[in-house]
């Protein structure tokens, strides 16, 4: 059976990069290193007319931290989704729970109805839940396309045991796609003990800022500091070494 490919990015360039190296899908997002956020609609828009034959989904979420959302948070999400939509967004990834760990089936429900029939991947919100198998239902019953977890561990490989079973109970019901920690490395094991049809990953590479003056004594970011003068990229290198090993 043949795979389909999804690359986390952050940038237009990290969508042409996905498109180079024959990759299905994108989820364009902003903040990688706080788990994706809502990117710009100026970047969707950017992505969407740089990429030609590749399909870009859009994170919908508004800040790091828990997915617990209050009314104001929900409605800017219900605007952002549709915002993706009208710039011609192929689909869009939400994800909701209440404070007892359970798909906040009210938010979803608001979301989709502002994705207008896009397909709609719930994320690594999953995770969180108290019960996978009765969060992966009430997702169904919600009608979502796909669910990405981690099968509720720090990497798809420490969690492919329960992520085989939740594409076991799935079936033909909704995809179950693996996702964080995926490398060239231990991809083929996943695909093997999973049995899933998706996988999603990110392919990041360090690259030096062009800047040529340096000031390294202010920071731009909080007390947990990145380097200022260093980007991390999407390459189509990267993404094509993790597709090479998954054949």
């Amino acid at each position: 059976m043949s795979l389909t490919y999804e690359i986390c990015i952050d940038s237009v360039a990290g969508a042409i990069a996905a498109e180079q190296a024959g990759a299905h899908r994108v989820e364009l997002c902003s903040a990688l290193f706080e788990g994706g956020l809502t990117p710009s609609l100026g970047t969707v828009r950017a992505a969407l007319a740089a990429v030609s034959t590749i399909r870009v989904n859009v994170i919908i979420r508004p800040r790091g931290g828990d997915f617990i959302y209050d009314e104001h948070e929900v409605a800017a999400m219900e605007h952002d989704v549709a915002l993706a939509r009208e710039a011609g967004a192929h689909g869009i990834v939400i994800g909701a729970l209440t404070a007892d760990g359970e798909i906040d089936r009210a938010v979803t429900e608001r979301l989709i109805a502002a994705a207008g029939g896009l397909p709609v991947t719930f994320h690594r919100a999953f995770d969180m839940a108290a019960d996978p198998f009765a969060a992966l239902e009430t997702l169904i019953e919600l009608g979502v396309d796909r669910v990405l977890t981690s099968g509720q561990e720090v990497s798809v490989l420490e969690g492919a045991p329960l992520i085989a079973e939740l594409v076991e109970r799935a079936g033909d019901r909704i995809i179950v796609m693996p996702g964080g920690g995926v490398t060239s490395r231990n991809i083929g094991r996943i695909l093997e003990a999973t049995g899933v049809r998706e996988v999603h990953f990110a392919a990041l590479t360090d690259e030096p800022s062009p800047a040529v003056h340096r000031n390294p004594r202010p920071y731009m970011g909080g007390e947990l500091r990145q380097p200022e003068y260093r980007r991390r990229v999407t390459t189509a290198a990267a993404i094509g070494t993790i597709l090479q090993a998954a054949s």
